[in-house]
């Protein structure tokens, strides 16, 4: 396994039209990889068209064929690069989905994922949301790996369930992403605590890569991009406008974590177990 890799979560901000978005997003790849020397570039919820229930279907596409996943592909190929396309509305078969496309360093297509947990909160005059009466969940997990490295992929909601993170962990990551965008009530009591949660609990690195705030829009994102090492350390966060997070992972950490702190060989598996089933 090489010993460093470096990152770049685009917190990046919204645009009146999903060709403006496009633009932006291949200008901020391409920052990422050429000046900064980024090897994996993340992107975050939504970041193409806004993020409303009544606005996923007249911005739905198909993935990987449509306008934005050619787009990306392209970037993906042309800056040589991993890029984890975070998410925009997917139509297939009728169906609306909330889903993230990952491309590989030639523009491979390397899967997508579906958002399995739809965001559904209803905090009296705080943030009422329902994605599920729009969008249909998930039921696989996607990974790709990175040399020896194997990364899996989530959606924002998803972080807030352990159980989602520690079947990864059994099927061999040691890095999660996760394409986000909290709202800002619950953004500030848990977007950092449940990035450090899922690094602390499974020994590997997260990255929450978020949309920018913007006020303007019906629902407002909370910003402030994380990456944890698996310590459950915050190696460095956004802050609420459009940013570009680089941060470089020591690779090394996963192996001295979990030789001097080995609770991933502690699990009483006789008494207790998580079951992954697809």
């Amino acid at each position: 396994m090489a010993h460093t890799l470096k990152i770049a979560a685009l917190q990046l901000g919204s645009f009146s039209t999903k060709k403006e978005a496009i633009a932006n997003a291949n200008n901020q790849i391409r920052m990422a990889a050429k000046d900064k020397g980024a090897k994996l570039v993340i992107l975050p919820e939504c970041w193409n068209s806004p993020f409303n229930t009544k606005d996923f279907g007249r911005n739905a596409e198909q993935i990987p064929n449509g306008e934005t996943s050619k787009a990306m592909a392209k970037a993906a190929a042309d800056n040589n690069i991993y890029l984890v396309g975070g998410t925009y509305p997917e139509e297939d078969g009728g169906k609306l989905y909330n889903t993230c496309p990952v491309w590989g360093p030639k523009g491979e297509f390397l899967g997508k994922y579906r958002k399995m947990h739809l965001f559904e909160a209803n905090i009296p005059g705080k943030v009422k949301y329902n994605e599920p009466s729009v969008n249909t969940p998930g039921n696989q997990f996607l990974t790709f790996n990175i040399g020896d490295l194997k990364v899996g992929v989530g959606i924002c909601y998803d972080q807030r369930f352990a159980e989602f993170a520690g079947a990864y962990r059994q099927l061999g990551c040691d890095m999660l992403v996760y394409p986000s965008a909290f709202d800002t009530y619950t953004g500030p009591l848990h977007f950092e605590l449940t990035a450090q949660s899922r690094a602390l609990d499974n020994s590997m690195f997260v990255v929450l890569c978020s949309q920018a705030r913007d006020n303007s829009q019906e629902f407002v994102s909370y910003g402030y991009s994380t990456v944890c090492d698996p310590w459950g350390r915050v190696m460095c966060r956004a802050g609420e406008e459009p940013e570009m997070l680089i941060a470089d992972l020591d690779l090394r950490m996963l192996t001295d974590v979990k030789k001097q702190l080995p609770i991933l060989h502690q699990k009483r598996n006789d008494i207790y177990e998580l079951k992954v089933k697809k």
